[in-house]
């Protein structure tokens, strides 16, 4: 399965989830790419679209290899099995996450100056355009949970095996389109795999457009 973009993906994830009978009180995207997917999903499942700020925590020997990941506000998510007997690594952890939460400051400030949305008790729907290992996803997740949602589904058009298994474990559910067990990259999914530039962002998250 390949889509032409990530805004047909959208729509394809739309008509599934509703076709699931998914609601959702706020529909929470992963930039950059899952904001563009979110956007027709919000608007069929009627539900306001914003953004969750996330960063990959990627291996040193390896930086798209993820680690780990960071979520607005203070969520940082390591997959133990990298990195629980290696203190050399820990080291160069520390380092790596300082950088990337910067960054993230910084992202979360542009995508919603005016702070986080309230999420007390209400469903958090999580999209994405792809899941290859789940660790934004996953960070994201638990930092949703921190901010007392009743709920939080995740859902993204193609994941790997691995991602769908872990994001179940802090999840309520999750929703794919295809789980591919010999998952490539998540460019390999999509004809067209331009990352979307600060103008769209700021269009596709406008309070009143929901893409």
């Amino acid at each position: 399965m390949r889509f032409a973009s990530r805004a047909e993906a959208g729509r394809l994830l739309a008509r599934h989830l509703a076709g699931a009978g998914v609601s959702a009180d706020v529909v929470a995207s992963l930039p950059r790419g899952g904001v563009v997917v979110a956007a027709p999903v919000a608007r069929l499942l009627d539900a306001p679209l914003t953004a969750w700020a996330v960063r990959k925590i990627g291996h040193p020997l390896n930086p798209e290899f993820a680690v780990g990941a960071l979520a607005e506000p203070d969520v940082l998510w390591l997959d133990e099995r990298w990195v629980r007997h290696d203190p050399d690594l820990h080291r160069e952890l520390r380092r790596i996450v300082a950088k990337e939460q910067e960054t993230m400051v910084a992202l979360a400030g542009f995508l919603h100056p005016q702070g986080l949305p309230p999420l007390r008790h209400r469903r958090v729907l999580l999209v994405d355009d792809g899941l290859a290992t789940g660790a934004t996803a996953c960070a994201a997740a638990l930092a949703v949970r921190k901010q007392d949602a009743e709920a939080v589904v995740v859902a993204a058009p193609v994941a790997s095996p691995e991602a769908v298994e872990r994001l179940r474990q802090v999840a309520d559910d999750v929703h794919v389109l295809w789980c591919d067990p010999d998952f490539a990259a998540v460019g390999h999914y999509y004809e067209s795999f331009e990352p979307p530039d600060a103008e769209e962002l700021r269009r596709l998250l406008q309070p009143d457009d929901k893409g």
